[in-house]
C-alpha cells in the first residue's frame, strides 16, 4: 500500500471524487503543513497555524496507480487561486500535492505541467509540489461528512462555486 496527500479546499469535497474506487482503501481528512501540532479544526480555520485542509488517501498502487490519483486530483480544483478554493478562503484552503517519494514527486510536476499547457486557464497554476509534512486526521465529525451530513454538505457545496466551475474548465 502507498498513500497520497491532497489538499484542494476544504476537504469534505475532496474525499467523494476519490471514494468507492477499486483500489482505494481509505480516504482521511485532515491537516498537514502547519507549525502547530496536533491541530484542532477550531485552530486551523483560523488560518494561523500554517495547516492546509487535506485528504491522506491510502491506495495499492497495482490496482489505483499513483498517476489516476493526480488525474482525479486536478479536476476537482481552481490550479490557479492561491487564496483558497471557491467560496472558502484563507492558507487553510490552499492547493498543493504533497509527495511521498521521488516517484510521486516526478509523477505530480509532470501532471502540473500538463495541466498548465492545456490552455484551460488564463492565469498560471500556482498549486504546490511539496514534500509530505506530518498528517494530522481531523476530528471524527469531518471524517465522511458527506454520508454523515448530506443536507448540509449538499448545500454548502451547491453554494461553494466548486461544481461550476469544474463543469466550465474541465
Amino acid at each position: 500500500m502507498e498513500q497520497a496527500m491532497f489538499a484542494g479546499g476544504c476537504f469534505w469535497c475532496m474525499v467523494t471524487p476519490f471514494e468507492e474506487l477499486p483500489g482505494i482503501v481509505s480516504i482521511v481528512s485532515g491537516y498537514a503543513g502547519g507549525h502547530t501540532a496536533n491541530p484542532t479544526y477550531e485552530e486551523v480555520k483560523t488560518g494561523d497555524t500554517g495547516h492546509y485542509e487535506v485528504v491522506q488517501i491510502t491506495f495499492d498502487p497495482d490496482r489505483f496507480p499513483y498517476e489516476r490519483l493526480l488525474e482525479l486530483y486536478w479536476p476537482q480544483i481552481d490550479p490557479t487561486d492561491d487564496g483558497g478554493q471557491f467560496q472558502d478562503r484563507g492558507s487553510q484552503y490552499r492547493t498543493a500535492i504533497f509527495y511521498y517519494n521521488e516517484t510521486q514527486q516526478a509523477a505530480a510536476l509532470a501532471s502540473r505541467e500538463q495541466v498548465a499547457a492545456s490552455g484551460r486557464f488564463e492565469g498560471p497554476v500556482v498549486t504546490e509540489i511539496l514534500p509530505a509534512p506530518v498528517f494530522y486526521p481531523a476530528e471524527d465529525y469531518h471524517q465522511d461528512y458527506h454520508k454523515k451530513n448530506p443536507k448540509h454538505y449538499k448545500e454548502d457545496r451547491a453554494q461553494s462555486g466548486r461544481d461550476e466551475f469544474i463543469a466550465k474548465h474541465w
